[in-house]
């Protein structure tokens, strides 16, 4: 059984007991937390739509880590006018615990 969640501004495709890089949570590691806007949900049969209200994925915080270093530069010929900057995104890793269709 899988299912379609909405986190943050992405969509993932999950599956009990699959480990999932997301955008950073503010919980703590070893907690609990529910994904609300569930997407689609494919076991036996397939659940899409207004018949999805109410249904929830588990999932529990096991870590958090980096990604990769973004650096970029900006630079404008003969103007003596140079900007570097750099970025590193944050996330969580969680562990999807159960996929439950009717809530």
């Amino acid at each position: 059984m899988y299912a379609v969640i909405r986190v943050g501004t992405s969509q993932e495709r999950v599956s009990e007991g699959q480990v999932v890089r997301v955008d950073l949570r503010s919980e703590a590691v070893g907690s609990a937390i529910q994904f609300e806007p569930v997407l689609l949900v494919d076991g036996d049969e397939v659940v899409a739509g207004p018949a999805l209200k109410g249904a929830v994925v588990s999932a529990t915080i096991i870590g958090e880590e980096k990604g990769p270093k973004i650096r970029a530069l900006t630079y404008k010929a003969k103007a003596n006018q140079r900007k570097r900057w750099g970025h590193r995104q944050h996330y969580s890793t969680v562990e999807i615990t159960s996929i439950s269709p009717k809530g």
